[in-house]
């Protein structure tokens, strides 16, 4: 598509990969009308009022123009939301944000797609850090907020970086110039129809890529094996070091040069450039850093993801007593994954489970309680201040402490007491 209708409409517009797509198409096609609806404003919602866009809060049917020529929703908007029943009873096209980025996408000379279970944003951050660095121009959208990149940026034309998402399958919407994959993994293997039917949308997301960037392992071998075209890098060790990183850091940093390259940056320009990527927000983010306390904030959520941050944790922090504050996210990655869950958590110096983030309303057969006591921890269901106050006053043996605060869910809320309470001690 190289061009998009005149009139679209989004439903769930000011989330964090719904607004940056609503702005990028604003800015590449400004004579279009653009309007939009979410239950809640927020400082992306007002950005996107200040560019033009027309929003209404809550969702009813007269928040949908009649002469809509298209609807973007969220994946998290079902079916019978009163805008998309409308815009069924219309006839109007509807796309999932996934398939309407995978669109937009298409609009440029150079998409560049980063697909995989782990590390999306991350390799998204800095491979437009690094062309941007470099003095190239290009376009991107990142899944998360960044310390010195905005969320979208539109470029010239030529380049386009974002990410393609595995967990509603839409990566399979996307045939870019470049597809990057640093791993696969059985995490929404439960969203999108199995293990089978994941495997099988990596592989069509890697046949629609005009080149192809991955890690090799098992299984990334063994579905992208088959292009002797393919590069694919031999996959790094856990204790990997490049460019000042260290573990997963590394090795994302390491496939983003590797992404710059293939794209026309010089490697050593793109290798100085990536050494000065500040990262992406709730990865590993340093809150307090005193010499008897640092505040750790992780997004980790999957049992690969948790192994990764408890390493990078040991390694910064080794003469620290580590203390980690997690909250599964789903309770269906929490049943799938619980004994992956336990068996890094059990490694921690202290532990402290919060109820399931339970995303979209869901039960499931096994909860935090459970794993608070698999693992000798303790289940917390006080008030995040409450929690603040345990974490921070609870003995540690003498030894200087650090407290990680790792999940996806709304666990971040417990760092404005803990950051209060640590003013307070100094």
């Amino acid at each position: 598509m190289s061009n998009f209708p005149r009139h679209i409409h989004f439903i769930g517009i000011g989330g964090a990969g719904m607004a940056p797509l609503a702005e990028l198409i604003k800015l590449r096609y400004p004579q279009s009308v653009i309007s939009g609806s979410d239950l809640l404003s927020n400082t992306k919602t007002a950005h996107l009022q200040e560019l033009g866009i027309t929003l209404s809060q809550g969702h009813q049917p007269e928040n949908l123009p009649d002469d809509t020529e298209l609807v973007i929703f969220s994946s998290a908007v079902t079916p019978d939301n009163p805008e998309r029943s409308k815009a069924q009873r219309l006839g109007i096209k509807q796309l999932r944000r996934g398939e309407a980025l995978a669109e937009f996408a298409a609009t440029f000379k150079r998409c560049v797609a980063i697909s995989g279970s782990h590390g999306k944003s991350s390799i998204t951050g800095a491979l437009s850090h690094i062309l941007l660095s470099c003095g190239m121009d290009p376009g991107f959208m990142i899944g998360a907020s960044c310390p010195n990149l905005p969320s979208a940026r539109l470029g010239n034309g030529d380049i386009f970086i974002t990410e393609a998402d595995e967990s509603d399958a839409t990566h399979t919407a996307f045939h870019p110039h470049l597809g990057v994959v640093p791993n696969v993994d059985a995490d929404h293997a439960w969203s999108v129809g199995g293990d089978a039917a994941l495997r099988q949308n990596f592989r069509t997301f890697g046949k629609n890529c005009r080149n192809l960037l991955y890690y090799s392992s098992a299984e990334t071998a063994g579905l992208f094996g088959y292009r002797p075209d393919a590069i694919g890098i031999p996959a790094v060790s856990d204790d990997f070091t490049y460019a000042g990183f260290y573990g997963y850091e590394a090795a994302n940093a390491f496939l983003a040069v590797a992404a710059a390259v293939l794209l026309g940056c010089p490697r050593d320009m793109a290798e100085t450039a990536v050494a000065t990527f500040a990262g992406v927000e709730r990865r590993m983010t340093l809150h307090v850093d005193r010499p008897d306390l640092k505040i750790i904030e992780d997004y980790a959520h999957h049992p690969t993801e948790l192994h990764s941050s408890l390493q990078l944790l040991r390694y910064r922090y080794p003469e620290h007593h580590l203390r980690v504050l997690f909250q599964p996210h789903r309770y269906a990655r929490l049943e799938k994954f619980f004994n992956g869950f336990v068996r890094e958590l059990v490694n921690c110096d202290s532990k402290y489970i919060v109820p399931v983030f339970a995303a979209w309303t869901e039960t499931g057969k096994v909860d935090s309680k459970l794993l608070a006591e698999s693992v000798a921890g303790t289940y917390c269901t006080q008030s995040w201040a409450e929690i603040a106050g345990i974490l921070r006053n609870t003995p540690c043996g003498g030894k200087p402490l650090a407290i990680a605060v790792i999940g996806a869910g709304d666990v971040n809320e417990v760092l404005k007491y803990l950051k209060e309470e640590t003013l307070t001690d100094e």
